[in-house]
């Protein structure tokens, strides 16, 4: 290559050309993953909607089982402690439709079960593909700044490297907030469901000493007592796994989701009464406009029966052509608005949250009056 004090131009050249060459050949077999993985991922999303409407149709099936085993339960009991007044053909009636209900009920649980680890392997794989056709194409990107730099004497190379800075900054960013996110999740498990386990099992102790030392009618008040923390600790892992996303939202939509959490809130809070209402006809918008308005209904009723303590709440939507308009309205303590600190961390994340859904946020309260909140949100048709 170098003859004397010469540069050989022509072996240069050779070498030069020949390595354009080889990263353009890689540059295209990249490309090739890429349109294949996206391939891929085409027939994987018709599979998932598929999936998703029959996952759809056997939650609600199984909803309207468990309306009819209850049923089938309760007329069973019925004519089995008054089985003088019935015959025995009735009662053999009354066992058998329990009995058909509940097979049916556990086999349709069965379905769901495979239907949703269907759903989970699909979305799993389908991100998993996202990110190989991101990757790819990142790596197309990435050759073609090569390919610039040695074609074009460095002419956009420095424009290119910006770029894949930012994204590389935005990244971290991302990890950033998604460790932020574990540690929160691990603080609440830690301070909620883990140090209430922990008291259960000191409880266990007790209760075993209480029988010894002092009886069984006080270790039947410790057992009670146990049952409540127990259950306090279920509501708590709830609480968590909604905090996290509510399965329920990606299969039925917004509408049945807070129907059946707000049905679920009223059964955890004894004596509070919660009336869902929703007025128009409900479509689907995009996840996040979901996930948002389910949060902001979701932090308001715990608002309410948490710092207010409300016995009554009603939440309507009411859909419009091109709005929908959510009241969330309780019979609380209420508060004096203007002592209210516009820094208050509840009412700053739904400002947030509302910002990001282009809506608008009302908040109407007084002291023994209980409180009103309003939501205006644009609807944004789904995906």
């Amino acid at each position: 290559m170098v003859k004397g004090n010469k540069i050989d131009i022509q072996v240069l050249d050779k070498i030069f050309n020949s390595m354009v060459e080889t990263i353009d050949t890689s540059k295209n077999d990249i490309f090739t993953i890429s349109e294949q993985s996206r391939q891929s991922f085409e027939e994987m999303k018709l599979e998932l909607g598929i999936v998703r409407t029959k996952l759809q149709d056997i939650i609600q099936e199984n909803d309207m089982l468990e309306v009819q085993v209850k049923q089938a339960r309760a007329r069973l009991a019925e004519v089995s402690q008054n089985f003088r007044i019935y015959s025995e053909e009735q009662v053999h009636q009354a066992y058998n439709a329990a009995n058909t209900f509940q097979i049916r009920q556990s086999v349709v649980q069965s379905e769901e079960k495979l239907l949703r680890g269907r759903r989970d392997d699909l979305e799993r794989n389908m991100r998993g593909l996202l990110d190989t056709i991101e990757k790819a194409d990142q790596l197309v990107n990435q050759v073609n700044v090569v390919l610039n730099y040695l074609s074009e004497d460095l002419k956009d190379v420095g424009p290119a490297l910006k770029n894949a800075k930012m994204k590389e900054d935005f990244a971290i960013r991302v990890i950033e907030a998604q460790e932020e996110e574990r540690k929160r999740i691990s603080r609440e498990v830690h301070d909620g469901p883990a140090q209430m386990l922990a008291n259960v099992l000191l409880r266990t102790d007790l209760i075993t000493r209480s029988y010894d030392e002092k009886g069984v009618e006080r270790a039947i008040q410790e057992l009670r007592d146990l049952k409540g923390m127990v259950r306090d600790t279920l509501h708590e892992v709830r609480r968590i796994i909604y905090d996290l996303r509510p399965m329920a939202l990606d299969d039925l939509g917004i509408v049945p989701t807070l129907k059946k959490y707000l049905n679920s809130v009223q059964d955890y809070n004894e004596g509070t009464y919660i009336e869902f209402s929703s007025r128009g006809e409900d479509r689907r918008m995009p996840m996040n406009y979901e996930t948002a308005i389910f949060r902001l209904v979701q932090e308001s009723v715990n608002n309410a029966i948490k710092h207010g303590s409300a016995k009554e709440i009603r939440v309507n939507f009411e859909w419009l052509k091109e709005n929908v308009n959510i009241s969330i309205k309780d019979n609380g303590t209420g508060f004096d608005m203007a002592l209210t600190k516009q820094n208050s961390f509840g009412i700053v994340g739904m400002k947030e949250r509302i910002d990001l859904l282009d809506g608008t946020m009302d908040i109407q309260s007084e002291i023994g009056q209980g409180t009103r909140i309003m939501f205006i949100i644009p609807i944004k048709k789904g995906t």
